[in-house]
């Protein structure tokens, strides 16, 4: 016994089309950004940029072995945005990984001047290179996001 279906007619299809583009558009504006974890990728690098306050730089410098346990934050946090919003990072498109690409690179950069600004002597500045790398870091994680969000949207 043979279960034939006739094939659906093309408005059938452009229809089921135009309902699962429907679906997506609601299901990407649906998602809310989760600023208290995207803010928790902030205090992370605001936490290893002020690792450079109880250096010792100079000629026996040893960098931190915080940057392991950052990296540990990092991917917790990470979980969290994924089991909480569904979001994967691993497919968020080239405008994020240029943002996570960012991240690295201005708590790379500030990390180098609060290094030298306690070699100074001025270990009370690295107060504000920590700020500098919270906001900067939870606005490209914010930026990284809303680029996985869009490519959502356009899956």
């Amino acid at each position: 016994m043979e279960n034939y279906s006739a094939p659906p007619s093309s408005d059938e299809a452009i229809g089921a089309l135009d309902a699962l583009s429907a679906d997506r558009e609601r299901l990407a504006s649906s998602v809310h950004v989760p600023w208290v974890l995207l803010a928790a990728f902030g205090g992370i690098g605001a936490w290893w940029v002020s690792g450079a306050a109880s250096a010792n730089p100079g000629a026996d410098y040893e960098p931190p072995t915080s940057g392991w346990l950052a990296l540990v934050g990092v991917l917790v946090v990470a979980h969290l945005i994924r089991r909480e919003t569904g979001v994967r990072f691993r497919a968020m498109g080239a405008r994020a990984g240029w943002a996570v690409v960012g991240i690295v690179v201005v708590c790379l950069v500030l990390f180098s001047i609060s290094l030298g600004l306690v070699s100074f002597g001025l270990h009370w500045v690295v107060v504000l290179t920590s700020l500098l790398a919270f906001a900067g870091t939870t606005w490209l994680a914010g930026v990284a996001y809303r680029s996985a969000v869009e490519r959502l949207r356009g899956a």
